[in-house]
């Protein structure tokens, strides 16, 4: 019972054995218990350090202390101990709980690093083009397609396709009214790209050997910057995306095909924008035209239609299974 306070059982027994008479002599006590002379005073030795015995025993006998003092004593310093031990391991769990986040923030940052600028944004994309292996994929909205954009990555292309690595890209189907634009798309395509086209795509976005991606931090102004992301669910969010406008994309140097309606995929997706309600404003930034071209375009539908506003227009298109 006392062995939290250190003292074993034998020497329990022979604590209560001199508390009972406290004249017993080492003799006495082996007798007394069946025990060895040696287990009694290696006993006593024990009851002595822990301040059980006093020192002033007569002759071969000794004189044990009460436990109102000894015990008492023993039981405090042990709560003190554990007291410390608790204080110990609080601080040990304050410990594993600073390191444990120290490695969540660590990788946070590594799985999603803040690009600030355009400049940071090729800086990192000319060492991520450095480091690619296997392939690049990206999505190529309209409004990111400047004439300095696109003499960025000309050059890191080319050094990618020179390597052997698989570069697929798609652009807006509206790329073909711009004439820089065709001629990069024939460039590209001539060096080994692989170059498709689609009516409208949500953001501007890279990823490189399946592995790492690049989104911007505001699809509407993509010269704020970019985030890098190395999260395994994200990016394969983004190629999963990727993949399925690729599905459906029309390969560079092919017609856009026309339904049986009449209809291409650029007007297509111009008459499901008027149909949930988008302005000429929103469905030219959508789909990458101008304002000018979607109101032609619009116009057209509307006579085709028969239909006195937009709309109606889309709804008139949904009725006759257009869309």
């Amino acid at each position: 019972m006392l062995a939290s306070l250190g003292i074993s059982q034998f020497t329990e027994t022979v604590y209560r054995a001199m508390l009972s008479d406290h004249t017993w002599t080492v003799q006495h006590l082996a007798e007394r218990l069946g025990a060895s002379e040696r287990q009694v005073r290696q006993a006593l030795d024990q009851l002595a350090d822990l301040s059980l015995l006093s020192e002033d025993g007569i002759g071969d006998g000794v004189r044990v202390v009460q436990p109102t003092v000894g015990l008492r004593a023993l039981l405090a310093k042990a709560e003190s101990e554990m007291l410390e031990r608790q204080r110990q391991l609080v601080e040990t769990r304050d410990a594993i709980a600073a390191i444990a986040l120290e490695q969540e923030r660590q990788t946070q940052r590594e799985n999603a690093t803040r690009l600030e600028g355009v400049e940071a944004v090729r800086a990192r994309i000319e060492e991520l083009t450095r480091g690619a292996r296997t392939e690049c994929v990206s999505l190529n909205p309209r409004s990111a397609q400047t004439p300095d954009a696109k003499a960025a990555s000309g050059r890191l292309n080319e050094q990618m396709l020179s390597r052997g690595i698989q570069l697929r890209c798609i652009y807006q189907e509206s790329y073909r009214n711009d004439p820089a634009l065709v001629t990069y798309a024939r460039w590209l395509t001539g060096l080994g790209g692989r170059l498709r086209t689609t009516s409208t795509i949500p953001l501007l976005a890279v990823v490189y050997d399946r592995e790492v991606a690049l989104l911007p931090l505001d699809p509407a102004n993509t010269r704020l910057g970019a985030v890098e992301i190395r999260s395994p669910g994200v990016v394969a969010a983004v190629l999963a995306l990727f993949e399925q406008l690729w599905a459906g994309a029309v390969p560079f140097g092919e017609s856009a095909p026309v339904d049986a309606n009449g209809l291409d995929p650029q007007t297509r997706q111009l008459l499901e924008l008027l149909a949930v309600g988008h302005t000429d404003d929103m469905a030219s930034r959508k789909l990458g035209v101008s304002l000018r071209t979607v109101r032609r375009m619009a116009a057209d539908l509307m006579d085709r239609l028969d239909a006195r506003s937009r709309f109606q227009a889309g709804l008139e298109a949904g009725r006759r299974g257009w869309i």
